[in-house]
């Protein structure tokens, strides 16, 4: 399969910020975009060449799309496989729809890792209370996400609190005293070539992520693993585009693999303005079957923050603190209705300002509020 030329047309199945980022990146290659969202005021819809109004699990809708475009990609790996498939059998799609069914439930995505022999804490189906080893995390097995249908229990006696959760299919995992959570980024091409990030280095609050540093704070020996791991993953799976494997680094400096997000992600923000070649534009070159881009940071390291709608309970916030701070970015994604949880922007610190920000990143937040 020949690279897609420029002046094609690369369709988006989602609208979010982060189709938005993919179709900036997109275009700066020389592409056309599509994308599809519910939303006619959704952040990709507002820069892309064919705005298309529809939901993504429709098929009808997703074919639409699909036909005016060239190649097909998506910000969201929750969409149906069914979706998928009638996507893939109009016109190259990636990643490919067996890769999303394999990621999208997490029960089957944790049988996976463990056939395949990648390390992760204990966890068992959870349809009843029994068999739990406490302390312990309830998750959906799909559609959960930045700390949505998830349930933390102490002990056998937080049982009754998990019955909301339960109402829905769900797993359950042991929690582990971690001393730092990671992902790595990483593109695979569809020749198989890829390119990794520095690993990066998180902080969650209330179940969505709050700062990212880059690189992150390990020893040499432990982030070749991880990539080692990352790679590996991504390998077994036959994924094409960017994806993100998240990561628990326990106290003995043993990993183990959380999450994986077969798309851009929250977590390689930071990429943005901090390294050579920004994961957007490095999805894009992968799925397009362009050469892989240079992933080093550009000035050594670099820091990320989401903005939570939470900032705007006052209006818009003061943006005057971030002007002051030397290689800082604002990124807005053009969000109507902010709201308590939701993401409206993020900003990056780059070179030596980002070894303090990353840590002041909550004092930080408090004088944006104004």
């Amino acid at each position: 399969m020949d690279p897609l030329a420029p002046g094609k047309t690369l369709g988006i199945l989602g609208g979010g910020q982060l189709g938005r980022l993919i179709a900036e990146a997109a275009k700066s290659l020389g592409y056309r975009t599509a994308a599809l969202d519910s939303s006619p005021s959704a952040p990709a819809l507002q820069v892309v060449d064919k705005p298309f109004v529809g939901a993504v699990d429709d098929a009808a809708a997703a074919l639409k799309l699909a036909t005016a475009s060239d190649l097909v990609t998506l910000e969201w790996e929750l969409i149906p496989v069914k979706v998928l498939e009638v996507v893939a059998a109009a016109r190259p799609l990636f990643p490919a729809p067996s890769v999303l069914g394999l990621i999208q439930d997490r029960l089957t995505q944790k049988n996976f890792l463990r056939k395949q022999g990648f390390p992760q804490t204990p966890y068992g189906e959870a349809a009843t209370a029994a068999g739990w080893k406490y302390p312990v995390i309830l998750k959906r097995r799909s559609h959960g996400y930045d700390g949505k249908g998830q349930c933390r229990l102490a002990s056998e006696a937080d049982a009754p609190k998990a019955s909301e959760v339960l109402k829905a299919p769900c797993v359950w995992e042991k929690l582990v005293d971690f001393k730092a959570e990671i992902s790595v980024i990483l593109a695979r091409g569809r020749d198989g070539a890829t390119a990794v990030y520095p690993v990066a280095e998180n902080v969650h609050r209330n179940g969505i992520l709050h700062a990212t540093r880059a690189p992150a704070r390990l020893p040499r020996d432990v982030e070749g693993k991880a990539v080692a791991l990352a790679v590996e993953i991504a390998g077994a799976l036959g994924h094409v585009g960017v994806m993100a494997v998240e990561m628990f680094l326990l106290h003995d400096e043993s990993l183990l693999v959380n999450e994986i997000a077969p798309r851009v992600h929250n977590s390689g923000h930071y990429t943005l303005g901090g390294c050579a070649v920004s994961q957007f534009e490095q999805h894009v070159r992968a799925v397009c079957g362009l050469p892989l881009g240079r992933t080093e940071l550009l000035e050594g390291r670099a820091a990320m923050v989401n903005l939570l709608g939470d900032l705007w309970e006052k209006g818009e916030p003061d943006w005057a603190p971030l002007r002051a701070i030397p290689g800082a970015t604002l990124h807005l994604y053009g969000k109507s209705g902010a709201r308590p949880g939701r993401k409206m922007g993020h900003y990056t610190v780059v070179g030596a300002a980002a070894e303090t920000e990353f840590d002041r990143a909550d004092k930080r937040l408090l004088q944006l509020r104004g």
